[in-house]
């Protein structure tokens, strides 16, 4: 394997320690080599550009672009991207807008180095590599809970905090309307009230704390 062209790694992730790890785990393998580091989803795009990785480690939240929004950049230029998502996060909804964006695979941060290591040699070959634990969660996934654009609106206003009344004056609709997106996105998301709502939201990934 050594006497191969090593796969090169490109690593996008806004914690130094998490990219100094992640990199001195990599180039510790004979058959692959990090080959940039980007701190933001911007910058992973930028670099992405100049440096045409085989493999591409990105964190889904980060500062600038997120995670999704710089999978979906490069695949839009560069359609044939392998990618593979190293997230803190196992929420549903992470996991979906990941592989939905045209993520490879999708690891947590507290994974076996084994596993990181096997999924880049899975999808440098061009297959998938979704974990057990994953799969589990995306499968949890219902169809019924995607949300309008206004309910999710709302469901992002609820998450702050916001009443009713206060809900229905930012976005300009009666307190009428407001209850209806809120009595329906109770039954989208499975629960009984608001603050269980926001707390659904925030776990799965639906809506982040800004």
């Amino acid at each position: 394997m050594s006497e191969q062209t090593p796969i090169k790694i490109l690593v996008v992730d806004d914690h130094f320690v998490v990219r100094m790890g992640v990199s001195t785990l990599v180039n510790a393998q004979e058959d692959m080599t990090v080959i940039g580091e980007a701190a933001n989803g911007k910058q992973g795009v930028e670099l992405f550009r100049t440096m045409r990785p085989d493999v591409t480690l990105m964190d889904l939240r980060m500062p600038e672009m997120n995670g999704v929004a710089a999978i979906s950049a490069i695949r839009s230029e560069f359609p044939d991207a392998r990618i593979i998502v190293l997230s803190t996060y196992d929420g549903d909804e992470d996991i979906y807008r990941a592989f939905q964006a045209g993520a490879r695979a999708y690891l947590l941060k507290d994974m076996h180095h084994e596993e990181l290591v096997n999924a880049i040699r899975a999808v440098h070959q061009g297959q998938r590599f979704i974990p057990p634990a994953i799969a589990h969660r995306l499968a949890e996934r219902m169809p019924r809970s995607e949300l309008t654009a206004r309910e999710l609106e709302v469901l992002k206003l609820i998450v702050k905090g916001m009443s009713n009344k206060e809900i229905a004056s930012t976005l300009r609709i009666t307190e009428g309307t407001v209850k209806i997106h809120v009595n329906n996105l109770l039954a989208k998301l499975g629960v009984s009230d608001r603050t269980k709502a926001a707390t659904t939201a925030l776990q799965r990934g639906i809506v982040y704390l800004e």
